[in-house]
């Protein structure tokens, strides 16, 4: 199949999505080989005023901002800043308290620092206030010890790797993407943390779908509060959240998205060495929040989702509260990312267009070789 038609199949697929209802604004961006094969939007950036997407319209993508926290953080160590294994007291000595003295990058990359909720009285309200956030977790005590279990860290990740880039570099994690990431490539204004305020009319607004979304644990068990484990429309629309440097999620348009991962499959901002670690197990378990085994690479998930088990994927990338979904493919030489404004409970919206994608190009690459 020709790359035009490739193209063709993915733009037909999400007018589909957008014509039926089922969505309401969808990119979509693929990278192959260091070329841009698809780059298809669909549908409204504001449902309000019918003012149309575009793919250079960020959308708030909740988790799918990990991608960049955990690109940056790899970015600190091939830099000299940071290194995996170091201790992260050398830096912030206040957090060693309560038996986390033996943390490091590893275990924060690895979700498995023991503090995968934040202390509960951080709200949503207090995560612009970087200073009080990382002041809570440094005074926090692990769940578990550093490095024994995983479990998925919602909002304290990001605030973790940006405290030790704030202590290493002087920077925040926001000046970092923009002076690493998005200045080099020339994707400025296409991924952010924090919004600059004269940008925030230019964004899509998000919308929540309608009807019944899964039940967390009863609140005594639960590890997550419910803002840490449900995506919300209203915050994702939030100018004070979407103003705030919060690494834990992010705002991009999913071309931003993949033309990141595009330059870090190209080796044009980590070397094959670091290559090498985005795409190994670091950390294999069971979840302690979710209960689902769970494969971690140095930042990231391993493993494309909805893969056949015989592709043995070594794809690495985190998806987005709502169903956004971003990865890099190093066997195959893809970077895809898609985002939406729809928020849905579950990842059916991606897991059709990778399919699509697969199935079109994929599935023809490696029969030809």
């Amino acid at each position: 199949m020709a790359v035009g038609e490739i193209q063709e199949q993915i733009q037909r697929h999400i007018d589909r999505l957008v014509g039926t209802g089922a969505e309401s604004g969808v990119q979509v961006a693929v990278y192959k080989d260091g070329v841009l094969i698809v780059d298809a939007v669909a549908g409204t950036a504001d449902p309000a005023t019918g003012r149309p997407l575009t793919s250079s319209t960020p959308i708030f993508s909740f988790s799918t901002g990990k991608n960049v926290s955990a690109t940056l953080a790899h970015l600190l160590v091939a830099r000299g800043f940071l290194d995996y294994d170091s201790p992260v007291v050398d830096l912030w000595p206040e957090f060693g308290v309560r038996g986390k003295a033996t943390a490091t990058l590893r275990h924060i990359l690895t979700h498995t620092v023991g503090l995968p909720a934040m202390p509960r009285d951080i709200t949503q309200a207090e995560l612009p206030d970087w200073s009080r956030v990382c002041e809570a977790l440094a005074a926090a005590g692990p769940r578990w010890r550093p490095g024994t279990a995983t479990g998925y860290h919602s909002y304290t990740f990001g605030y973790l790797v940006g405290e030790l880039a704030r202590r290493a570099t002087g920077r925040s994690m926001g000046e970092l993407l923009h002076e690493w990431i998005t200045v080099p490539l020339g994707i400025e204004g296409q991924v952010y943390f924090a919004v600059p305020k004269e940008s925030l009319p230019g964004l899509a607004r998000l919308e929540q779908q309608a009807g019944q979304w899964p039940a967390g644990p009863d609140d005594g068990d639960a590890i997550l509060a419910p803002w840490e484990g449900r995506p919300s429309a209203d915050f994702g629309n939030d100018g004070e959240i979407l103003g705030a440097d919060i690494p834990s999620v992010g705002t991009a348009t999913a071309h931003g998205l993949a033309a990141m991962y595009n330059a870090v499959l190209r080796g044009e901002l980590v070397d094959s060495a670091h290559l090498a670690e985005l795409s190994r197990v670091a950390f294999e378990g069971v979840d302690q929040v979710f209960g689902n085994p769970a494969r971690m690479a140095l930042g990231y998930p391993l493993g494309r989702m909805g893969a056949p088990a015989e592709e043995n994927s070594v794809a690495f990338g985190w998806p987005g509260g709502g169903g956004s979904y971003a990865y890099a493919d190093p066997a195959r030489g893809v970077a895809f990312a898609l985002t939406k404004t729809r928020l849905v409970p579950n990842f059916d919206t991606a897991l059709s267009v990778t399919a699509l994608f697969s199935y079109s190009y994929g599935e023809r690459t490696c029969s030809a070789g």
